[in-house]
């Protein structure tokens, strides 16, 4: 008579050769940064086929020499983060790996490790050991000089025997895996060739006497970033000094110099490139969302909260959380995010539990935040935490020369779709470019640039008429008028209800907003209440003989 656990194995063997045949159509087509989440699902998947606690890949180069990335899955309720405890374990497993099998299997954790493995890792080490039981696979990836995947699945509890099948089936799915963390290794191996012959000719360039006139080439890497400024190579120099730490970045400059474009340059040249890097403007989300945003939240948390959901930081876990327009966040909330720069923990709004996460940040901001310090609107603690490793971008009048650069570059990109064909942009344009003062920065010049390609019909650049004035002088005017005539009426408004911004019949109901955004509003607009709406003068009381 078959027994249950014969009945179980095979059922799971059947659902999990189900998965690595899907794995195998879908894991292929993916390439480049998206290749890590990919193998995160993976593994949340095939570890829940296997009816296991923990999976973990192991990706190993120079022949075993260093370990490049890792991988692992565990079970909510048992915490991602202490899969990282068994890395030590199983990386000295794979440096001493003895005989031709690429399988090994362990029922019981520690006592059946080999005495190797033991002695080649920290005593402390042995009980922080997450597994107790597991079944291991060596992975040598054909073709890739160097890379070694080790696939390990495990138990954090119990032990157990694994049959022949269910090894198998971690073959299998590892060799899935490890075919695509392979692919991924073989095109960062092409980008950083391509950077380095990059490299090499800007070097040849510098060092060529009868090119000392010409540009001087990009630092080599940035290549989304137009320019050969002194004043653009300071910046880049600054962040590529960064980029390679854990350390936090500030971005310093006005609207429209880039800090998005070089937050992403910073990521791309990190050591969490393989991890996402995830956004977030602090000035484009009213008070009451931004805490929501950034930390989640759990189901019926709030009015609208039909599901839970994950917040900024648990999506940028292990890769980089870009912020920008910092010193717009609301004071009730820089304490919060104080407490994960320092202790990279939070709780999700609605929830109980803290939740640990590993993040990068980059924060970006136009504001002074020592006036914004000084004036009581900035979080003194907060600006030093932000404030490691400033760097400032310089506004487009400082960088004049970049700007026929920036011109080709905007032309390149956008004739194609607007069908034109533009080879010539005469110098009297390209003077006038120059000499505008640009208070837009790079995005005003992208926009000027694309209506004079709107406006030329020939292979020749043609301005807008009056275009550069009208831009100016029009932008100030319409955002000098829409806010005079919302700071106007808010402040009747006020004016109307005592300046009480709170309950019914109020300032923020008769606008229709929540207090926290129409406090958010006022501060936005400079909405001071300048002196105390003076009580009505006490009548003296008149007695009556």
């Amino acid at each position: 008579m078959e027994t249950i656990t014969e009945r179980s194995d095979e059922e799971l063997v059947a659902r999990t050769d189900r998965l690595i045949a899907e794995l195998s159509s879908t894991m292929i087509r993916i390439e480049g940064d998206s290749v890590a989440a990919a193998v995160d699902d993976a593994l949340r998947r095939v570890g829940e086929s296997l009816d296991v606690d923990r999976c973990l890949i192991i990706e190993c180069i120079d022949n075993n020499a260093s370990v490049d990335a890792v991988f692992h899955w565990s079970r909510p309720a048992l915490g991602a983060a202490e899969g990282e405890t068994d890395v030590a374990p199983f990386k000295a497993l794979l440096d001493g790996w003895h005989g031709p099998l690429d399988v090994q299997v362990f029922e019981r954790i520690p006592e059946d490790l080999p005495v190797d493995v033991l002695a080649a890792i920290a005593d402390d080490a042995v009980p922080r050991i997450a597994m107790t039981s597991a079944a291991v696979v060596r992975i040598t990836v054909p073709g890739i000089d160097g890379l070694t995947c080790l696939m390990v699945v495990g138990l954090a509890a119990g032990h157990r025997t694994w049959p022949a099948a269910v090894v198998e089936r971690v073959r299998l799915a590892g060799g899935v895996l490890a075919a695509a963390l392979a692919r991924r290794r073989g095109q960062q191996v092409l980008q950083q060739s391509q950077l380095e012959i990059a490299r090499l000719r800007a070097q040849l360039d510098d060092d060529d006497a009868q090119s000392a006139a010409a540009p001087r080439a990009p630092i080599a890497g940035f290549d989304e970033i137009v320019g050969n400024s002194p004043a653009l190579r300071t910046a880049l120099g600054l962040l590529q000094e960064v980029a390679s730490t854990d350390s936090t970045a500030l971005l310093l400059g006005e609207t429209g110099t880039g800090k998005e474009l070089f937050a992403k340059a910073l990521h791309m040249r990190s050591s969490r490139r393989q991890f996402p890097i995830v956004s977030v403007n602090c000035a484009a989300l009213p008070p009451t969302l931004i805490e929501s945003e950034l930390f989640g939240h759990e189901r019926g948390a709030f009015t609208d909260a039909v599901a839970q959901r994950q917040g900024r930081f648990e999506l940028a876990h292990r890769g980089t959380l870009f912020l920008d327009e910092i010193g717009d966040l609301p004071l009730e909330l820089q304490a919060k995010l104080l407490r994960v720069l320092q202790e990279g923990e939070f709780e999700r709004v609605g929830a109980a539990r803290t939740r640990k996460v590993d993040v990068r940040i980059v924060a970006a901001t136009h504001r002074d935040l020592g006036q914004a310090v000084s004036a009581g609107d900035f979080r003194e603690d907060l600006y030093y935490r932000l404030n490691v490793f400033p760097i400032r971008l310089p506004p487009l009048r400082e960088r004049r020369e970049d700007i026929p650069a920036l011109v080709w570059s905007i032309i390149r990109k956008r004739q194609r779709a607007m069908h034109r064909a533009v080879t010539r942009v005469p110098q009297t344009v390209m003077d006038a470019l120059q000499r505008h003062p640009w208070p837009g920065n790079i995005r005003q010049l992208e926009n000027v640039v694309e209506r004079a390609l709107i406006h030329s019909t020939s292979d020749t650049l043609v301005l807008v008429p009056d275009d550069l004035e009208e831009v100016e002088t029009t932008a100030v005017s319409d955002a000098t008028s829409l806010s005079a005539i919302e700071r106007a009426h808010i402040e009747k408004i006020l004016r109307e209800c005592g300046w009480r911004i709170n309950g019914a019949g109020n300032t923020a109901e008769r606008l229709g907003m929540h207090p926290n955004t129409l406090r958010f509003r006022m501060k936005k607009l400079g909405i001071v209440r300048s002196r105390p709406v003076p009580a009505p003068p006490r009548q003296p009381q008149v007695r009556s003989s």
